[in-house]
């Protein structure tokens, strides 16, 4: 059964051969999938559709500034700061500079959007 796995998957399995950067493990993808299956007994009795939707924008939120090498509360902490002072009506593509991976270094307190 292996061997005929591996024989059906040869041509993927040569791109790990033919690139290096990729990685034969998915372990980076099972870490950052943990936090969803611990909170998911949390939100199994989530009985509103908002309640659901905020929980899986906070846990974007989280897990993308974390895959931007940012500590998520001090991002989370700099938003709450900064959002307040944005103009009412905000385009989406002036909001671009506060996303994760624009925020030059984790002490950063300013946009350089």
């Amino acid at each position: 059964m292996t061997l005929t796995y591996a024989i059906n998957q040869r041509q993927l399995l040569n791109r790990v051969l033919d690139y290096g950067e990729i990685d034969l493990s998915n372990n980076a993808s099972e870490g950052n999938m943990k936090a969803f299956v611990t909170g998911r007994k949390n939100w199994l009795f989530a009985s509103r559709p908002k309640g659901t939707e905020a929980n899986t924008i906070w846990m974007t939120i989280v897990e993308t500034a974390k895959g931007s090498d940012l500590d998520p509360r001090r991002y989370i902490e700099d938003l709450l700061e900064w959002i307040p002072q944005l103009p009412t009506f905000v385009k989406p593509e002036q909001l671009e500079g506060y996303l994760p991976w624009n925020i030059e270094t984790e002490s950063s307190r300013t946009i350089s959007a």
